[in-house]
Formats: structure tokens, sequence, C-alpha cells
């Protein structure tokens, strides 16, 4: 494509269910000054009903049976939240159970085959910070999570449900084509910051166990002390897949001990990858420690096909609590997508310029309202203020 050309994207909006509508509405607000005023990128934002608890209390299904072929056509996918649509003080209402209301990610994700999940954990400064050391001021991790296989793959069964004799299996499948593909993007990704950071003029230094250090590094997260056979894959193919970048570090965790390093000193993580439950797990916790889910996005994208939509999506859920209060952070939603702009940007320059504003407006916003807390619509209608003037 022709990164020159000016182009009209096509973006579906995902609403989806609880405060998923809430932040998604005023996200859509924000977007829509932002491309307005700056005049690029041109984007077409398109609101669909569906996925949702609502659709499915309409039609019985959570989305059309054609829905990956209606979506196939979009540009890129920004999803607001699915699950429990609240409010909680309601116990009247319509509410589905997880594996029906959250089914359709999962369908997404491999119906697209969007294999890799990223997402980012930095700390800004404004945003709540649980750690008090002063160097967790300075964490800025990617996880990479695998999105396509390992745990949640769906394969397994309930035999004699109910029953005192009832046994449940689950199964997990681990592909070499999935993992090579994985932890080489890893990689990618790990050269790819550390050349921003060059440019930046911001250098890091990053050590493993044997105390060697890189500008990049990354790390490998597996339990092989206890899953053998998948642990010993990955740690196997890592090997490989690091052979051919000499210059960047790497480093492997075991998931329990990683989990007590990110809350102990998350800043000496770089690009972190993981199978799909353990990113999963890693991925709220780093979230946590940067602020919280209010401000913590991510993105499942093919690195290898740019013609299939990307998901972005914040990583909070539907939120049932507070849902209809008007106090839910539309800022994860909208720094996913600064992330999804980021994607259009490789073949778009205004879409890259205004992934840039967007998260510079975002950033102010923390900043100067640390001890201030709003709502929903307080806090779009600060953005639109920063990014209009």
């Amino acid at each position: 494509m022709n990164g020159q050309r000016t182009k009209t994207w096509r973006v579906a909006v995902l609403p989806g269910d609880g405060i998923g509508v809430e932040v998604s509405r005023a996200s859509l607000r924000v977007l829509e000054a932002l491309c307005e005023h700056t005049g690029a990128p041109r984007i077409d934002w398109h609101w669909l009903p569906w996925p949702a608890t609502a659709w499915h209390q309409q039609h019985g299904q959570m989305m059309p049976d054609d829905a990956l072929s209606q979506l196939r056509d979009f540009d890129a996918l920004l999803l607001g939240a699915l699950g429990d649509p609240g409010p909680s003080r309601d116990r009247q209402r319509y509410r589905l159970p997880d594996g029906i209301s959250l089914a359709p990610l999962l369908t997404l994700r491999k119906g697209f085959d969007l294999w890799a999940c990223e997402r980012p954990a930095r700390w800004f400064p404004g945003a709540p910070r649980y750690l008090a050391d002063e160097r967790a001021r300075d964490i800025d991790m990617l996880v990479i999570r695998e999105n396509s296989e390992g745990e949640y793959v769906n394969q397994g069964g309930r035999l004699h449900r109910g029953q005192p004799e009832e046994v449940a299996t689950q199964l997990e499948v681990f592909t070499r084509r999935g993992t090579e593909r994985l932890i080489r993007h890893a990689f990618e990704r790990a050269q790819q910051r550390r050349t921003a950071r060059r440019h930046a003029e911001a250098t890091r230094q990053y050590q493993n166990a044997a105390g060697d250090t890189a500008e990049a590094q990354v790390c490998l997260i597996t339990k092989r002390n206890a899953q053998r056979y998948w642990g010993e894959l990955y740690t196997d193919v890592f090997e490989q897949v690091a052979g051919d970048y000499p210059d960047i570090g790497t480093h492997h965790e075991l998931v329990d001990a990683a989990c007590m390093k990110f809350v102990q000193c998350p800043w000496r993580f770089d690009v972190v990858v993981a199978s799909n439950l353990h990113g999963d797990i890693l991925t709220d916790l780093a979230a946590v420690l940067c602020g919280g889910l209010g401000v913590a996005p991510s993105a499942n994208i093919n690195p290898d096909d740019r013609h299939t939509p990307p998901l972005f999506e914040p990583t909070h859920g539907s939120a049932p609590d507070i849902a209809g209060e008007g106090l839910a952070d539309p800022r994860a939603m909208l720094f996913s997508a600064a992330m999804l702009l980021d994607w259009l940007g490789e073949d778009d320059p205004s879409a890259r310029t205004a992934a840039t504003r967007l998260r510079d407006a975002l950033c102010q916003d923390l900043a100067d309202n640390a001890d201030h807390p709003r709502g929903t619509d307080a806090i779009a209608a600060n953005l639109n203020r920063l990014l209009t003037t």
C-alpha cells in the first residue's frame, strides 16, 4: 500500500456490554474531534450493536452468523468490553454465563488468526502508583501473549456432569509454528523498542541472570519445571530464534517467579513473551503496577497479515458494579485507540501523527488531574479541549 496516498479507513466500533458502551461513546467523541481538528487521518467509524448481551437477548446469540464476514471488510476493530452488562444492583438483568458472553473474544481472535496480543505497561505521571519504590516510575515493558493456541484452545469436556464421579478435562495445544512466530515477533519488537529509545536518546540497559547486559531484552516465561513438554518446546524455539538476534539480550523466568519480580523489580523487564494463559495473568498484574486497568490498552494483531483487521481493546471488563453511573475511565479505550492509529500509521503517516497527539493529550490529562477524580464525560471533555486548542 502506498503510504503517501490519502485513504479513508473503515473502523468498526463494537461497544459490547456494561461500561464498554460508555467508554466507547466517550472515546468516539474524542477520536472524531482529533481527526476533524487535524483533517487526518480520514476514518469512517461504524458503530455496531454486536457482539453484546443485549443482542443475545433479542436474537439468541451474541452476534450474527456472518459476523466474521462482515467484520473482515473493516481495516480495524475497536472493542469496548464484554461480559455482565450490569448494573449489579439490578438482580433481574439479562445475564449470560461467561462462556457465552465472552466467547466472541476467542471467535474474533481465532477467526482472524490474531495470534499476537500486545499489552504495553508503562507508568505515566499522574496515574496511580502502588509501588513505593521510586524506580517504579521507570516501568516500560511490553508483554506479548500468544493468542491462538496454548491453554485457550477450548478442547476438552465434562464426563458424568453433576455426578460424584464427574471428570473434567482441559486440553492444551502448543505447536512449533505458533511458538516460533510468537517468539520471533517478540525479538522484532525488542529491536524496534531499542531503535526508538536510541532516537529519543533514552537508551536503557537490561541485565540477565548471568550478568550480561544489552540495550534490549526478551524475557521468556514458562512453567517448564512442572509443565515439561510445552515448556521445553518454548525453550528450544526461544534459543534457536535468539541466535538470529545476537544483539538482543535474553532471559527466562518461571511464571510464579515472574509474578514476584513484576512487583519486586518491574523496571528490569523490557519485552516479555508468554503463553496464552500466563500472558493473560501477567498483563493484569503489569497493568495494576502502571496505574490500573483504567489506563491499560491492548492490541490483538496478525503481524504477518495487514489485510486482516486487528482488534484493539482495553484490558478491563464490563465492570457491572459501576455500569450506567458515568464513572468509567475511557482512557484505557483511548490508549487502545492510539495503538490502532499506530497500526494504521504503518501505511498512513497522518495516523502515526494522530497517535502521538492522542497519547500526548492522554498523558497531559493524567498529569493535570492526578488528584481530581472525574467521570467518563468530564475526562472526554478535557481531552477534546486538549486536542482542539
